[in-house]
Order: C-alpha cells, then structure tokens, then sequence
C-alpha cells in the first residue's frame, strides 16, 4: 500500500457530511480519483463509529485503495484498516510503529521542518503539513505556509501531504511545492458532487 502514497487523500468526516452516507461519499470519491481515505470522527465513541467505518473499509477494499483511520489504533486495528494518522499530541510514532502489522502505513502530522524529520526517523511513512490555508474542520491546529510544505518535502524522504483549506483554487499550488498528496475534507465531503469534486482536485497531480 505504501505505493499508494501519491495523489488526492480524503478524509472522510462524519461531522462535515451531515446526513449523507459516508461510504456513499468514499465510494463517489474513489471513482472521482481519491487515492487514500482517511476516516476520521472526533464525536462520537468508538463502538458507534464501527458501522460507518466498516462500511467505508468494504468500499476501500473493493477498490484496492488504502484506508487510515486518525488517531485510535485500536479502532484501525478492529476495522482491518491500512493504517494509522497520529498527530504531535497522540502515540508517538516510534511507539505505535511496536504495536502495529509491520505492512501498516503509519502518517504523521507536523508543523515543520524539525517535527518531519523526527517523524520520519522513527518509521512514518508520511508525513502531513498544515495548516496551510485555515480549516473549520479542526479548532486546534497551527498555521502552516507554502514556503514551509516546500521545506518538508526538500528535507525528508517520505512523501509529504499538503493540509488544511485545500480546495480547488489552490490545490496546484500545493502540488507545486512538491507536495506527493493533498489532503481535503470539506471540498470533497460536503461537495455536491463527491465524484466531479474529486475529479477535479485530483486533476491537479
């Protein structure tokens, strides 16, 4: 799976699809261009999330597209996911990489150069940069620049994704940087249209 580290990442948000079926919208996503789906829900406990999320793992299976859960290993671990995103505040990387399949793709958030690096040595296999263009989806983040996503992917050796109010006015200046993902939420979640809203970002790469 780690091949499959390039190109759109969406992560699908139960809180930011509203009513909609979340595995509806991965499904539209993927045939949209997505290349990861990442499930992330900060609401809910995590027996309540399983039905969504093991509806969004058959979508991904069937599509041989990889899967990450943020945050709860233990949640990845029971939905047969692909792997892991942690942030500087959760496991750290080194510890999660002692308690997970060796196959796993473990992805880290960072804000900078020094975190990226630290990331990488101790086995992330990405590593996320944000935020870059202010979010609604996430209240405890810190600013990010273009210039900064530039340093990351200058100074490490894993693939590096651009973060954070990505959306279709500024996503080639993401993938300019030498960004290998771009990771979106709203403009692919609460798109009309998953599919063309995906097809048109992915268009980027």
């Amino acid at each position: 799976m780690r091949e499959k580290l390039r190109g759109l990442y969406v992560i699908i948000d139960p809180a930011v699809a509203g009513e909609r079926d979340v595995a509806w919208i991965a499904a539209e996503a993927i045939a949209g261009g997505a290349r990861l789906i990442q499930w992330r829900d900060k609401l809910r406990e995590k027996g309540l999330q399983l039905p969504d999320l093991d509806a969004i793992a058959r979508v991904c299976r069937e599509n041989g597209v990889p899967l990450i859960v943020n945050d709860d290993v233990d949640v990845a671990l029971v939905a047969g996911a692909d792997g892991v995103h942690i942030g500087q505040k959760d496991l750290p990387v080194a510890a999660v990489r002692k308690i997970v399949p060796r196959e796993w793709i473990v992805g880290a958030s960072t804000n900078n150069v020094a975190e990226a690096r630290q990331a990488a040595a101790d086995g992330a296999d990405y590593v996320s940069v944000g935020n870059l263009f202010g979010t609604t989806s996430k209240e405890d983040t810190r600013p990010a620049t273009l210039e900064m996503l530039h340093a990351v992917c200058a100074a490490v050796s894993v693939p590096v994704c651009g973060i954070g109010g990505i959306n279709e006015s500024n996503i080639r200046s993401v993938v300019d940087t030498g960004a290998a993902m771009a990771c979106v939420i709203s403009a692919v979640v609460a798109a009309e249209d998953p599919r063309e809203a995906a097809r048109r970002l992915s268009a980027a790469f």
